[in-house]
């Protein structure tokens, strides 16, 4: 009897730990709404699935406890029960499948009017890339990366000239726009992550990931790394900031494009080798 009612007491103590936690979401900043959809109704369908094993459980040892004289029956299958815990868990395990399935076609399926911008990972900062005036970005490639050109930009890509080059430093992002995000990394796995955005993808080295999401509401978040990256994983963060348009913009002209910054590096060379003489 004491074991039957302290498994009773953990299924009911479980779900109504999770449903009056005090640790939940933040508030959802983009359009990916799908997404807590999709893990509610996971939980919904875990969740009853665990309270009735529990209970079963629970049921289990209270009915068939041991008793002096009473000797257990030995039944070897049940095609019966067998057809219907069978027949119950394909359509549990499809009724979890199917909503994640059409959550991630959408998750990948990018809207033609996106912004591609680019977020290199690397131990352990952010590096950030966005388009210029012809909204287009230029090729990259690691073998061009250096101390210079820490994003490995193509330097006789013309459409790269006007790239925008964010390192160190904070995203912005205009408010109600779809943006492609190209991920890329230096060194190990990384993965962008913005609680908020509820969106996040692995940073392969040697390969371009993505996802795309449309920031809904202003303000400033935190990114994360999602992935274990080494010693200073935990220290690996950056803000984006989610801007109304002309906001946006007037913060965008007062960023150093690949142009501008290589220009500065050639004039500091000339100098560098101007001393030396």
């Amino acid at each position: 009897m004491v074991v039957a009612i302290i498994l009773l007491l953990v299924a009911v103590a479980s779900v109504l730990f999770h449903l009056y936690s005090p640790w939940w979401w933040t508030p959802i900043a983009s359009n990916w709404g799908y997404i807590d959809d999709t893990i509610s109704l996971t939980f919904w369908i875990t969740g009853v699935v665990f309270f009735a094993v529990i209970a079963f459980m629970a049921y289990c040892v209270f009915r068939f406890q041991h008793k002096e004289g009473r000797r257990a029956a030995y039944n070897p299958e049940n095609k019966k029960l067998e057809w219907w815990l069978s027949i119950g868990t394909g359509v549990g395990v499809a009724a979890m499948l199917a909503p994640g399935l059409i959550v991630w076609h959408q998750f990948v399926t990018v809207p033609a009017d996106a912004t591609e911008i680019e977020v290199m990972g690397q131990q352990w900062q952010w590096s950030y890339r966005l388009p210029g005036k012809d909204r287009r970005l230029g090729t990259s490639d690691a073998r061009h990366v250096s101390g210079e050109n820490p994003m490995g930009l193509n330097p006789d890509d013309p459409y790269g000239k006007d790239d925008v080059i964010i390192h160190g430093d904070e995203l912005h992002l205009p408010v109600g726009k779809p943006v492609k995000v190209l991920l890329r990394s230096l060194d190990v796995l990384h993965d962008f992550y913005v609680p908020e955005f509820r969106a996040k993808m692995d940073m392969i080295p040697g390969a371009v990931t993505y996802f795309w999401f449309t920031p809904t509401r202003t303000g400033t978040f935190e990114v994360l790394c999602a992935e274990l990256c080494g010693v200073a994983h935990a220290q690996m963060r950056s803000k984006v900031n989610v801007d109304e348009e002309k906001d946006y913009h007037a913060w965008l002209e007062k960023q150093q494009t690949f142009a501008g910054l290589s220009g500065q590096r050639d004039v500091a060379k000339a100098l560098y080798k101007a001393g030396a003489k």
